[in-house]
C-alpha cells in the first residue's frame, strides 16, 4: 500500500482501507444493568454455535474485568481458548479488547450508552481488517462470506441481538 501522497502520482493506484464493522442495538435495561449483564453473563447468552473456538463444546465464557485480562472460553473437557485481551476497560461506558479470532489479530470495541433510565444503545466497533489479506478478508468465518461477503456485519447484529433478548428474558414481569 503506497502512502496517501503516492495518489496525486499518474497511474497510482492506493489500497483502500478496509473499513470497520459497525452494528448497535437497544437493549430495554439501564446502562450498568446492560454492562454487567454482558461481561458477567457473557457465557449465558453468547451464541457460542457458531461464534466461538468450540460451538457445542464451550461450557463458558468469562471476561477477566480489567485491562490486561483475558476473554476465554473453557470447553466441557477443560480446554481453554483466548478470544482476546482488554486493552481498555470503563465500566460502564465499554471497553476495548484485542480479538484473536479471525486470522490476524483485529480489535473490538463495545460502547454502552444510556439513552433513558431503561434503554441503553450498545454498539460495537469491530476494526483492523488492514492487517489481513485480501484472501483473508474473503474466506469464510462463522458465517459464510468472510468480511468481503458482510459475514462480520451480520455475526455482530446476531451476537447484539442475542443480548437484548437475553436482557429482555431476565426483566421482570
Amino acid at each position: 500500500m503506497r502512502p496517501p501522497e503516492a495518489a496525486d502520482e499518474p497511474g497510482t493506484v492506493v489500497a483502500l482501507t478496509p473499513p470497520p464493522v459497525r452494528q448497535s442495538t437497544l437493549v430495554r435495561a439501564s446502562v450498568e444493568v446492560t454492562f454487567d449483564v454482558f461481561v458477567r453473563e457473557l457465557g449465558a447468552w453468547w451464541p457460542v454455535d457458531p461464534f466461538s473456538w468450540g460451538g457445542e463444546r464451550v461450557r463458558d465464557v468469562v471476561v477477566d474485568r480489567r485491562v490486561g485480562g483475558a476473554v476465554v472460553e473453557t470447553w466441557h473437557d477443560g480446554t481453554t481458548h483466548s478470544w482476546g485481551e482488554m486493552v481498555a476497560w470503563d465500566p460502564p461506558r465499554g471497553f476495548t479488547m484485542s480479538w484473536l479470532v479471525t486470522p490476524e489479530p483485529t480489535e473490538v470495541e463495545l460502547s454502552f450508552r444510556a439513552l433513558g433510565p431503561a434503554l441503553t444503545r450498545v454498539a460495537v466497533e469491530h476494526r483492523g481488517w488492514e492487517r489481513m489479506t485480501e484472501e483473508q478478508l474473503g474466506a469464510a468465518c462463522a458465517l459464510p462470506g468472510g468480511y468481503r461477503g458482510g459475514a462480520f456485519v451480520r455475526g455482530w447484529g446476531m451476537i447484539l441481538g442475542a443480548l437484548a433478548d437475553h436482557v429482555d428474558e431476565g426483566a421482570p414481569a
